[in-house]
């Protein structure tokens, strides 16, 4: 008889392979590559350890195993990511998301609230979202109309429970085509790869109205398409440039939050960077030049141009250098306010500035 593969067999001799090969959290990443084959969360695995996999499950789970084990970011190998509130696609060529960007985030959003708190809001996303409801809406509509009519001239005296229920299926998205998005403000969001940051601030605060740029045609692709998978089409736009290149002249001026990831390693650091990292991920988005601060020097230079009076930057650096980015905003003298907050561990991470006004 052939040998039964169950998901308990399956994990336990992932974790020693890995193990073997030098993985830091074999059973973790035994778990991840696990679920990615059989479509069950990490608690179900150990809910149907006797289940065995299929022989499509098998070949898999080997393709996986083996392209974890030579070294490959285990969000390549499996494709996706959790950030925060979301999953995002993750694909080779653009950059993987981190937990300390979590932080960054929680700085954007301050910023968002405070905009809102000032009275720094627009319609944007109301207006794009009522729109592309008006099709929807008559669509609705019709179909809700059709699904009456038929009720009233049915001659049954047992009603369809389906078209009862289509009815009311058809009902609530017509109410829920009327509803009102909160007004919010804009955020510049540079540098946007996965879209990460750009798709959780928009997820998280509804009416917020956010900029999305990167200079890869691969991250552009990738976050266009993380965003459609969230519905999020009507809150963010993203665009393929050089910084702010391609966003519209008369939005500049009117973001109340430039938020930014951009590549921040010095140059001579990066050749040190776990293999996993540099050997993988592209240069494009790690390499900020000799001090790191290549292109943080060019946002800086942007950011009062593209802020509201008040406007917040939110920009992620690297440890080293995080501190001589903070002085650069001091003597560009158009901040009221500028600080540095530590990530997860401590480290000194994330630059806040308040802009004058």
């Amino acid at each position: 008889m052939p040998e039964t593969w169950t998901i308990k067999r399956v994990l336990d001799w992932t974790v020693g392979y890995l193990e073997r090969r030098g993985e830091e959290r074999p059973r973790l990443s035994a778990e991840w590559l696990l679920s990615a084959v059989t479509g069950r969360s990490r608690v179900e695995l150990y809910t149907s350890f006797d289940q065995p996999l299929s022989k499509d499950e098998l070949a898999r789970m080997h393709v996986l195993v083996e392209r974890r084990g030579k070294g490959e970011p285990l969000q390549y190998v499996t494709g996706e990511m959790p950030f925060r509130h979301i999953v995002l696609r993750c694909e080779e060529g653009v950059l993987i998301p981190r937990p300390e960007t979590e932080v960054l985030v929680d700085a954007a959003l301050e910023g968002v609230d405070a905009a809102v708190a000032a009275g720094r809001v627009w319609d944007d996303v109301e207006r794009r979202g009522a729109e592309r409801a008006v099709g929807e809406r008559a669509r609705a509509q019709a179909r809700v109309e059709e699904l009456q009519t038929a009720l009233r001239s049915s001659e049954d005296a047992l009603v369809d429970e389906r078209t009862v229920d289509e009815l009311m299926r058809q009902m609530a998205a017509l109410e829920a085509s009327r509803a009102k998005v909160a007004e919010g403000p804009r955020v510049l969001d540079l540098c946007t790869g996965t879209g990460c940051i750009a798709l959780s601030i928009a997820g998280e605060r509804p009416g917020t109205h956010v900029v999305a740029t990167d200079l890869s045609p691969a991250a552009v692709s990738l976050a266009e398409r993380n965003r459609a998978a969230l519905g999020l089409d009507d809150a963010v736009d993203v665009y393929e440039c050089d910084l702010a290149a391609a966003v519209p002249e008369e939005l500049l001026g009117s973001f109340a939050v430039l938020v930014s990831n951009p590549p921040y390693i010095p140059s001579a650091v990066v050749p040190t960077l776990p293999r996993e990292v540099a050997g993988f991920e592209p240069s494009l988005a790690l390499d900020g030049g000799a001090d790191g601060l290549d292109l943080f020097r060019r946002i800086l230079a942007l950011a009062p141009r593209a802020l509201t009076p008040g406007g917040w930057l939110c920009v992620e650096l690297f440890e080293d250098n995080v501190h001589t980015a903070a002085e650069l905003c001091r003597a560009q003298g158009a901040w009221q306010r500028v600080e540095v907050r530590e990530d997860l561990t401590h480290r000194p991470r994330v630059l806040v500035a308040v802009r004058e006004g």
